[in-house]
């Protein structure tokens, strides 16, 4: 299976390379950086030191899906859209990676996937889709009397907070609680801002260092606190999750799915 990387020389897109490199199933089938980057034409694999590959970096995303039989996307939102309709065009699949998507970004991976696989995740991880499923079921067992708080750690170069995937885990706790998190989302304490409200749920952003992703639920009562925590020692998790994505996306029908669809949730 032919698989390309968008952003192929970023953080995420190294990881992602070798991933599919070492992934003897898959062919690395291209990988794309800024106009007027000087790596342009070289081998990626030489680049990186993976051996050649014959696969090419390129600055055109459309001769990277040209190329592909999935595309991996860990790049920028404003990216998002022009890689949806690319890959609606080619019939490519799509594991979208990024996060931060607006709703223009948003509704082009749903328009795209009436025509081909895409998978979104805002995590790549077994352990964090796990993580989930399990605070949706203790939101649901616990009564509103425990508060649920999300704290999150995160390198210092990522550009949005909250993390996509403390969002996700606040999706989850607020389905367990049968509520819409925009609803009962508090994302900013400064100030005097008064006892915290009954039924909120919390959110605080930590940024520093080269911290992959740290993330952890608790849920607080009255003389006990329940404490769910991942921690991500590397990067290339969330690589070796998205190139599974990528082969199981392969072998389905056109669709919107998420890592729960792709490790059978």
């Amino acid at each position: 299976m032919r698989i390309g990387i968008a952003g192929c020389k970023g953080r995420m897109g190294k990881m992602l390379v070798q991933a599919v490199v070492e992934n003897p199933d898959c062919e690395l089938a291209g990988g794309t950086v800024r106009e007027g980057d000087p790596a342009a034409g070289e081998d990626i694999g030489t680049l990186f030191a993976l051996g050649e590959t014959g696969a090419k970096v390129l600055t055109d995303p459309v001769e990277l899906f040209a190329a592909s039989d999935a595309v991996i996307d860990f790049t920028k939102p404003e990216l998002a859209a022009r890689h949806a309709d690319l890959a609606a065009q080619s019939k490519v699949a799509l594991i979208m990676g990024t996060t931060g998507l607006g709703e223009a970004e948003q509704e082009a991976l749903n328009r795209a996937a009436r025509h081909t696989q895409v998978v979104q995740a805002p995590n790549m991880s077994l352990g964090v889709n796990l993580l989930l499923d399990l605070v949706e079921q203790v939101a649901r067992a616990l009564d509103p009397g425990f508060d649920i708080e999300i704290a999150e750690m995160h390198h210092r170069h990522k550009v949005d907070a909250p993390s996509g995937t403390a969002l996700a885990l606040g999706k989850a706790a607020a389905a367990g609680r049968g509520v819409d998190l925009d609803e009962v989302a508090d994302r900013g304490r400064d100030g005097h801002t008064g006892a915290r409200r009954e039924g909120d749920i919390g959110f605080a952003v930590l940024r520093g260092g080269d911290v992959a992703g740290e993330h952890t639920v608790v849920f607080a009562g009255a003389g006990e606190r329940i404490e769910l925590t991942h921690k991500a020692g590397s990067r290339a998790i969330f690589a070796q999750g998205a190139v599974k994505a990528a082969v199981w996306a392969n072998r389905q029908d056109p669709g919107l799915y998420s890592m729960k669809d792709v490790l059978g949730l």
